[in-house]
């Protein structure tokens, strides 16, 4: 009988420790993975440009950004571990503009809350007394930007005749890129002179302006077209069009007629990216694209948002609606 208490005791305190042994070992599965000493250097690289750099740097809470990002980074080993927490940095910086490209060149973008879409472009045919220029995307850069500003010069000089009475500048659908070639090339309508501004959350300006065939910040000359145009006739009426699905550089060359005399907008607000990115290189060769300006008028009004149009108008009249006016 003795014997076989003694059995008995011997099977509970052998469940008793297995059973002990399984809980700890299921608690140190639980226990969350630690996140590599070369993951969390690179990310604090990361927020510590975003926490330097950002428009919006004097408006985040980067305790509690920082904690964000971390706590998704949770665990990672590698710097491409990083990208989900990047990506959340991104959505956290709140400018809806700023990107990040990986070393090999894929680009990540936070969560947008802009939505730079519209309908089918719809043009028709335009009056005789019209010039119609188009400025579309453009992302290149060297001797290809100084191509496209030339192309947008040579399409008015060749539609400048003795009869036209003013100008459509189309950007509906220009969804950004470059804007130094941009501004080069409508330079002959935009007029000599500063047309905007960048602004930074300091206070800083930093002027764009059109100059005999050269897009300049400040007196950096970025853009130049080597015969540039004249156009005939002086005080000529310009109509801007544009649409939800213009952004970014579009915005800007939007924004570049802002206050020039005998110009109106015509069609819709736009996308809402009138901000600028600068690029900061990272230790692996990565590109981080923040956004660190606020585009303004000539007047230096900060806009940052969609711009608005003069006359807003459906897709299907616009044209009608702009030339109606330049005819005026």
């Amino acid at each position: 009988m003795t014997k076989f208490k003694s059995s008995v005791s011997l099977k509970i305190l052998s469940l008793c420790l297995l059973s002990f042994i399984t809980l700890n070992s299921c608690n140190k599965e639980k226990e969350p993975a630690v996140t590599s000493v070369v993951a969390q250097g690179y990310l604090d690289e990361v927020v510590g440009l975003m926490k330097t750099n950002s428009i919006n740097r004097k408006t985040i809470d980067w305790t509690v950004f920082k904690a964000k990002v971390d706590a998704q980074a949770q665990g990672a080993q590698t710097i491409a571990d990083t990208y989900p927490a990047i990506q959340l940095g991104l959505t956290l910086l709140g400018d809806n503009h700023s990107m990040y490209y990986t070393s090999t060149g894929t680009v990540i973008y936070g969560n947008s809350t802009a939505a730079c879409t519209d309908a089918t472009i719809i043009t028709g045919t335009i009056h005789e007394g019209i010039g119609y220029v188009k400025v579309s995307t453009f992302n290149g850069g060297g001797i290809d930007a100084t191509k496209f500003a030339q192309s947008i010069q040579d399409a008015i000089k060749a539609a400048d005749s003795g009869s036209i009475v003013g100008w459509i500048v189309d950007l509906r659908g220009n969804l950004g890129g470059n804007m130094w070639p941009m501004l080069a090339g409508v330079g002959p309508l935009l007029g000599e002179g500063v047309c905007g501004y960048f602004l930074d959350p300091d206070g800083n300006a930093s002027a764009w302006s059109y100059q005999k065939g050269s897009a300049l910040l400040n007196q950096a000359e970025l853009t130049k077209v080597e015969s540039a145009y004249t156009v005939r006739k002086a005080n000529f009426k310009v109509a801007v069009l544009t649409d939800r699905a213009t952004a970014s550089s579009g915005e800007a060359v939007a924004i570049a007629f802002k206050g020039r005399p005998n110009t109106r907008s015509f069609g819709k607000a736009t996308c809402g990216l009138s901000t600028a990115n600068a690029t900061n290189r990272l230790s692996d060769g990565a590109l981080l694209n923040l956004t660190q300006s606020t585009m303004a008028n000539r007047s230096k009004q900060g806009y940052g948002s969609s711009i608005q149009v003069d006359e807003v108008v459906v897709a299907e009249k616009v044209i009608a609606e702009a030339t109606s006016w330049l005819l005026q």
